[in-house]
């Protein structure tokens, strides 16, 4: 298997298989593929592994891909980000946001993760549960906006807005710590709480979690309309444009 990552904001990854090769990807995230590749949709191992899938933010059903002849298939996110190709040993693992996982081999295997502590869950922003990739294999995952990597030494802590934790290695500790100050808690816009990072191990943070881009672009829809006929239907056109707007201007060279 051989892949290439190309673009810059709106990345693609176009990987080359040889006949008899396969990998998987959650659902509508294929972009383009050779008439070498057949495509097949299934739960991936069963009703329950699908459920489990579906918790954690996924799919209930993936779309496996098999190269009958050499061909190639390309995979594109859904929002502006960076892709990044992760190699995976046997048995490691790494904890990734519910919107990350693009595609993998089908040696990887994508399940559920849960928050290692009840006060993170509540409060860090990411929710309970979380996906687990683990090897051996490659795995594509997406990260919103330009990714950072840092490695944090045993002990090390970092404190980080929720929302821009990508992914980390198994061994990265997770848990808040309440915003200090009156005036930074009530007028510092951060939030209550930041998540707590402790080392030893990697972590990924991307510099635009898409919470931040959904709540920018909600600030310029026009209210819905209260009243009848077709207003509704105008306001839906009106969001439309406004929302092309801003992507456009957003992405435009």
């Amino acid at each position: 298997m051989r892949y290439d990552i190309s673009g810059t904001v709106m990345q693609t990854v176009s990987i080359d298989l040889q006949r008899g090769e396969r990998l998987y990807s959650q659902t509508a995230t294929m972009a383009w593929m050779s008439d070498g590749i057949r495509m097949d949709t299934h739960t991936g191992g069963g009703l329950f592994a699908g459920i489990k899938r579906a918790i954690s933010g996924g799919g209930l059903f993936i779309t496996e891909f098999i190269a009958d002849d050499s061909g190639h298939v390309a995979f594109a996110p859904r929002f502006p980000g960076q892709i990044l190709a992760v190699p995976l040993a046997n048995g490691q693992s790494l904890i990734c946001r519910k919107e990350t996982f693009l595609c993998a081999e089908m040696s990887v295997t994508l399940d559920i993760a849960f928050q290692q502590r009840l006060g993170a869950g509540f409060f860090a922003g990411e929710g309970f549960i979380l996906q687990r990739v683990t090897g051996p294999g490659t795995v594509f995952l997406d990260l919103s906006g330009e990714v950072v990597e840092k490695t944090l030494a045993p002990g090390e802590r970092l404190r980080v807005h929720a929302g821009h934790i990508g992914m980390q290695e198994s061994s990265i500790q997770v848990d808040i710590q309440m915003m200090r100050g009156f005036r930074n808690i009530l007028f510092g816009g951060e939030g209550l709480f930041l998540a707590t990072l402790t080392g030893p191990g990697k972590i990924w943070l991307q510099s635009m979690p898409i919470m931040n881009l959904a709540e920018e672009i909600a600030r310029y829809l026009p209210a819905p309309s209260d009243g009848g006929g077709g207003g509704g239907s105008l306001g839906a056109v009106a969001g439309a444009t406004a929302v092309g707007g801003i992507l456009g201007s957003l992405f435009s060279d």
